[in-house]
């Protein structure tokens, strides 16, 4: 039987991070990298995606950056493609890409409800199908779908973004249920409050910064750092009997 820190270790898998130009998909990204995965990097525009590019490349891993908005599930299905033309098979799956809109729910617009649940839901769903059909047929895979502490709590102003969180945690369940019997594995990672894009209106509103800090335990806000532990263990064979766990990361914040 192999050393149990071999079991961590994700040497030559292909690994497809969706919203890995920056904060959370980046630091994933990374880590996949520093334990031995080659990357697809995804995101809407190519140009964001340099950064990410040479950081896998210091790793001495192979990094593919594709250009795509997975809420057109045209664009995912040519972004698997390339994948598979450049590394033959995909082992692991990100579903990080995500929006968030706030206003309040009486005047929350039809076109952002719509935005967020294309972006935050549907992408993830045909990721998950478009991919997903692959693992099933090759008997293994991992997917790690990015969820919230709002998969848990109905927030305040982001009446979409928790509706999409919500629903991202039952698809994972559905999803575990499926094909957990053909060897992939399909579980998430809840994060909290983490200094990322979408966090940059509340961590500049001093009041409402002050009041999510003073709630987390851990003092502190997350950073892109502290997930990377978390989807190095759902991504690799330690996690092999892991199926529909939606695991919280959040500092302490929901057992406060």
């Amino acid at each position: 039987m192999s050393n149990v820190m071999d079991r961590f270790r994700l040497d030559n898998k292909v690994a497809v991070v969706t919203g890995a130009s920056f904060g959370l998909g980046h630091g994933m990204a990374e880590g996949f990298a520093e334990a031995g995965a080659h990357i697809v990097a995804v995101s809407r525009k190519l140009e964001n995606l340099a950064e990410i590019e040479s950081a896998v490349q210091a790793q001495g891993r192979d990094c593919l950056p594709v250009a795509c908005d997975v809420s057109d599930r045209a664009q995912v299905s040519a972004m698997v493609d390339q994948a598979i033309d450049r590394f033959g098979r995909i082992d692991i799956l990100v579903n990080n890409a995500g929006i968030i809109k706030r206003s309040p729910a009486v005047e929350f617009s039809e076109a952002d409800w719509q935005t967020v649940l294309d972006v935050n839901l549907n992408g993830v769903w045909y990721c998950c199908q478009e991919i997903g059909r692959g693992m099933v047929a090759q008997k293994r895979g991992k997917i790690i779908n990015i969820g919230s502490v709002l998969s848990y709590q109905g927030g305040i102003l982001v009446p979409s973004y928790a509706a999409a969180k919500g629903a991202l945690g039952q698809l994972t369940q559905a999803l575990a249920n499926e094909w957990a019997a053909s060897g992939v594995n399909v579980n998430g990672i809840a994060p909290g409050y983490c200094v990322t894009a979408n966090t940059e209106a509340l961590r500049n509103d001093p009041d409402r910064s002050q009041a999510i800090l003073a709630r987390i335990p851990a003092n502190r806000w997350g950073t892109p750092d502290d997930l990377k532990g978390a989807a190095v263990f759902l991504a690799s064979d330690a996690s092999d009997y892991v199926h529909g766990h939606l695991m919280v990361v959040d500092g302490g914040w929901l057992g406060r």
